[in-house]
């Protein structure tokens, strides 16, 4: 039924179309479609003939347009995609061509046509002009798959200072005397000292680049930002390390491990666990006036404290379904694989050190070397800032296999 209605619908427009142009009447016999393929093959052949077209040729065409009207009956009027004009239509309808005939240039044996056409831009891959396929983006992209980056929390335990200086003066007590005792009415005072030195602490730079053709930040806006990203994340990475462990060598910041009181127990229980090393490490810095306020261990080493199970099997920090905030003796736990496993860092962090910071974590664009030349970008990551530990008997460093005597 459709087809028939699309057939009828296709008729009606040819007929009105003949009509229009002078070549069909209401009156007139014949199926409107065989009179305007013979309208149209008519117009094709004079043409052909004045560019001097042979009989075959002229034959090749008239076969080619029976050919077309065949597919029209048999379509029924139905939508097909339109395809390219061909290059021989192209030229046929061309302004150039056109003139070119109605000037009467082609009567003469010297006369020429110069006639061009620029390539398709298509998503071919081919080796050919305008195939531009690999550079196109499909129908639908997804989401970029990054890799996988760390909770960084070490510098959430310190607190951090903003510098304009390349670097910090702090004065350290290094020494106390203290006399204060009972004193009789009329009677000399005791003196008591105190004594402290001068510590430098010089801003050091983490930095890192990486370069980036101009047309691919251009054609991938994404990708300057997913670039910042990943620079900022490498320097923060970096600082996480060398807050921990830098061992004040060369450009390294000098870090707490390094500087930190070795764990040495005051009390003795029998059937020790990795539990009770951590609330001996706090007992310890809480002798030395320094009441404890976080504890840095490996992921693994928490999670091996989280599965401690009770006489009976039950879990002593609740069963797996139950969230657990990883806290141990009241404080914080920040687990990170900048500390190596099997090893702790429990201390008042507050009161042990300070961060300060010179730059903030910054990206900068520019040319290098022949940047310009090569449409290359340098993009630049870096950040300056001075650590100091100024109370190393806050900290409380230790390793839980030599604790457990293991």
């Amino acid at each position: 039924m459709m087809k028939h209605m699309n057939n009828l619908a296709l008729l009606g427009a040819s007929a009105q179309l003949l009509d229009s142009a002078g070549f069909y009447t209401k009156d007139a016999n014949g199926d409107p479609l065989d009179i305007l393929a013979k309208k149209f093959g008519d117009h094709v052949s004079e043409v052909m003939t004045k560019l001097g077209a042979s009989n075959a040729q002229l034959g090749t065409v008239k076969e080619q347009l029976a050919e077309m009207a065949q597919r029209m009956e048999r379509g029924g009027g139905t939508y097909t995609p339109a395809e390219p004009d061909s290059l021989g239509k192209q030229f046929v309808e061309s302004d150039r061509f056109k003139s070119f005939i109605d000037a009467g240039a082609h009567h003469s044996k010297n006369a020429k046509l110069d006639f061009s056409v620029k390539a398709n831009i298509t998503s071919l891959t081919t080796d050919a002009a305008g195939s531009v396929g690999a550079g196109t983006n499909p129908a639908y992209r997804d989401a970029l798959v990054l890799m996988p980056q760390r909770r960084l929390t070490v510098r959430d335990l310190l607190p951090v200072i903003q510098i304009s200086s390349n670097g910090v003066e702090v004065p350290v007590q290094k020494g106390r005397t203290n006399n204060a005792g009972m004193v009789a009415e009329g009677a000399a005072k005791p003196q008591s000292d105190i004594q402290f030195e001068m510590k430098t602490f010089t801003a050091k730079v983490i930095a890192h680049w990486m370069k980036a053709s101009k047309q691919v930040l251009d054609d991938f806006p994404q990708l300057k930002g997913l670039i910042d990203g990943e620079l900022i994340y490498g320097l923060k990475l970096k600082e996480e390390a060398q807050l921990l462990s830098g061992d004040n060598t060369g450009q390294n910041l000098f870090g707490m491990i390094p500087q930190a009181t070795a764990y040495a127990p005051t009390v003795t229980i029998s059937e020790i666990n990795m539990l009770d090393v951590i609330a001996i490490a706090a007992l310890q810095a809480a002798l030395a006036e320094y009441e404890p306020d976080g504890v840095v261990i490996n992921p693994s080493d928490w999670l091996y404290m989280r599965l401690t199970k009770d006489t009976v099997g039950n879990y002593i920090f609740g069963p797996p379904g139950t969230p657990v905030e990883p806290r141990l003796w009241g404080m914080p736990v920040v687990p990170t694989q900048a500390m190596a496993s099997r090893e702790f860092l429990v201390g008042q962090y507050q009161q042990a050190g300070t961060i300060y910071d010179r730059w903030d974590a910054r990206i900068e664009v520019g040319y290098e070397n022949d940047d310009f030349t090569k449409n290359m970008v340098t993009i630049l990551g870096e950040e300056r800032l001075a650590f100091a530990v100024k109370r190393p008997g806050a900290l409380i460093y230790g390793d839980f296999d030599t604790a457990l005597g293991m």
